[in-house]
Order: structure tokens, then sequence, then C-alpha cells
């Protein structure tokens, strides 16, 4: 899939050190503030091979399963959709040998060509979608988006991957949430050779990677992160984007905290108007609560959508570093 096009990810809502002792104290607050984001962005994921969407009958009662993945044909490996059609299009035999890899276990199978050769539109060699960007390090050159893993909602399960990066979008429409039915935003890729950063970890608190040192522009002032402790009820905001690629403050107001997350309701006119609620793609969202950063938009209720629940940063941060 190229990033000319329109994205859409429907996400399930049911991411250089100094040891003098002169500095310690101001090393230490620096390792204490991180830049809140807010940017839309589409993320790219080139897989670990070639994979299968759906159940494919290829050969008698012989039958491909979606999450299966292609390991070679004819003896050849097949580590990309270019390597299958290039295969493919030298092979004439009625029955071809294919090396499958099904839930670790490698199987050896014979495939029908005809079938084969229909097999192209149930694979695929690539994962992408659309989220928010939750905070940039620039101590470390690393940044965190999402506040949980990426599921791919073809294969049912984190996609194994072998290169990632993520891009600067711009948001072209919202679909609102309503009770029963999340939102979503629409949006698209600005420049497919300008990306804001590489994704190296796709985690349970979000994914992480590299920062581009490039793209200063989109950069503001660090903030300090807040310790869950000192998180209260009531007011608070959360930095998010629902039209071009502004980021914006929305209130929110904080109604519980648990000890992994904290649960929450917008209360800004604007952005229900706007969206309805939270919406599929808001998700990385950062939260600040009195000047300081709090953690990031995670879930929403889905019959409720002016509900949502968040993740600490202190904990999405641990993440990266696992």
């Amino acid at each position: 899939m190229g990033w000319s096009r329109r994205l859409k990810l429907s996400v399930s809502f049911a991411t250089l050190l100094f040891f003098l002792p002169f500095h310690a104290e101001a090393y230490a607050k620096s390792q204490d503030r991180v830049i809140p984001m807010g940017h839309s962005i589409g993320i790219q994921m080139d897989l670990s091979g070639v994979f299968v969407t759906n159940d494919v009958l290829i050969l008698g009662n012989q039958w491909l399963k979606a999450g299966d993945s292609i390991d070679q044909i004819q003896g050849t490996d097949v580590i990309s959709l270019k390597d299958f059609q290039k295969i493919m299009s030298k092979t004439k035999k009625n029955q071809i040998p294919m090396n499958i890899n099904r839930n670790g276990t490698a199987i050896e199978m014979l495939v029908d060509g005809d079938a084969m050769k229909r097999l192209l539109p149930f694979l695929k060699d690539r994962t992408e979608g659309t989220g928010t960007l939750t905070y940039v390090d620039p101590q470390r050159g690393t940044y965190g988006a999402l506040g949980h893993q990426i599921v791919d909602s073809s294969l049912k399960s984190p996609p194994s991957f072998r290169n990632g990066a993520i891009y600067l979008s711009e948001i072209e429409q919202i679909k609102k949430s309503s009770p029963g039915t999340p939102g979503y935003k629409i949006s698209s890729i600005i420049d497919d050779e300008d990306y804001l950063g590489t994704i190296q970890r796709n985690g349970v608190y979000g994914i992480f990677g590299t920062w581009n040192d490039a793209y200063k522009k989109v950069l503001a002032e660090p903030l300090e992160i807040m310790q869950p402790a000192d998180l209260q009820t009531g007011a608070a905001e959360i930095f998010t984007t629902v039209k071009g690629t502004e980021v914006e403050t929305f209130s929110i107001r904080i109604t519980q905290i648990d000890e992994e997350q904290f649960h929450f309701v917008l209360t800004d006119q604007k952005l229900l108007e706007t969206t309805g609620g939270i919406l599929q793609g808001m998700s990385g969202s950062p939260v600040i609560q009195d000047g300081k950063f709090v953690g990031a938009v995670t879930h929403m209720f889905v019959d409720e959508p002016k509900k949502g629940a968040g993740l600490f940063l202190m904990t999405m941060r641990d993440g990266e570093k696992r």
C-alpha cells in the first residue's frame, strides 16, 4: 500500500550522559522533561515476510490460514510481494512446492498453480495506519507514540516487522463518534520522503524509535513529567490534531485514578462538536495537568465516547526502555 493514498487505521479501543558531579541536579531535572507533541502521524511497517490475510483453499482440502507466512516457493526465499510475483511469473508447474510458517511451525505443502496465481490479493508485506505522536525526548533523541501496541487488523496479532517509520500527516476529514460507533480520522502523509522517526519497537505501551533530528520545526518546549501519585481529579488538557496539521489544546476532566491508568471525560465543547468524542487515531494524544506531562490517551468507552482512559507517561517511557 502506498502512502499517496488516504490512510485509515481502526485501532482497537474495547509506542548522552555526562557524569559530572556539579551537573547531577540539572541532569536529573532534564531527564524528567520531554516534549509533548499531539501531531497526527502516518505509520508504515515493512513486515518480516509475506503474510496471508485470509483463509484460502490451495489444493484439495489444504488451506492457507490467516497469519501464515510464506517462507519459500520452489526452494526460493520469499521476503516481499515482489519476490512472490517474480517467482510466480517464471513458474509453469501445475503443483508448486511451498514452505510456510504457521504459529512457529514449519510446514511443507504442494499448492495448485492456478490457486497460487489467485493468491496475491490475500497477501501482504506491509502494515500501515494513523495515530498520534505522544512525546519526543530531546536528550535521548527518541520518541513515543500511540500508548498501546499496534495489532494488524488482518493478521489479528502484533506484526513481525523488519523496519518502519512514522510521518507527519494531515487530517482531511473527521467521521464523528457516536454511542456504540467509534469515529475516526481520515488523513494523508504530507511527504513520504520526509520521515519523523524510525520504528524500533512495537510494545504493549506504544511504538518507539529514533527521532529524526532534521524535524526540529514541530518541536515545542519540554515539560516536566508528572509522577502518577501527583495526578489529581479535576481539570486537565489534551494536545491533539483534528484539522490539518495544527495541534490544539482541549479541556478534559480527570474522573478516576487507578494504579496503572486514569479515566477522564471530554469537556471541551469545540472538540465535542467536531468529533463527537474520542476518535480512533487519537490514541497517543498527550495529557497535561498543571503544566506537567501526565500521560497519553489510550482508550475510549465505545458506548460513551466522551469518556476515555489514559496511560501514565512514566509507564509509557518504561515501555520504551524494555
